[in-house]
């Protein structure tokens, strides 16, 4: 397994619908680096945004589309998501706050 560090760990987060209703309940969902476990994940939220506690992780691994040109298949890379429960004492994250 790679040394990752834990700005390495959250590469961006994940603006859909679903997610922005989710955010109500303290649930962000972010993509993240496809070899981060999910100790790694709560420490990085923990480390990145000041405030925040984290209650619990989810994590689910995504497999790549096959994609086509012309005659020749291939596939897109896959990615792996997290959605992380805050507490309820937590402070909320300023990341999505204008959205």
């Amino acid at each position: 397994m790679a040394d990752i560090k834990y700005y390495d760990v959250i590469k961006k987060p994940v603006i859909t619908e679903k997610s922005m209703n989710e955010m109500a309940l303290k649930k962000y969902t972010f993509l993240v680096h496809p070899e981060a476990n999910k100790s790694m994940i709560k420490e990085a939220v923990e480390k990145m945004f000041a405030g925040a506690k984290v209650a619990s992780v989810n994590t689910m691994n995504c497999d790549g589309k096959e994609k086509r040109r012309g005659m020749v298949y291939g596939r897109t890379a896959k990615t792996k998501k997290a959605i992380v429960q805050l507490t309820a004492d937590s402070a909320d994250i300023e990341l999505f706050e204008g959205l």
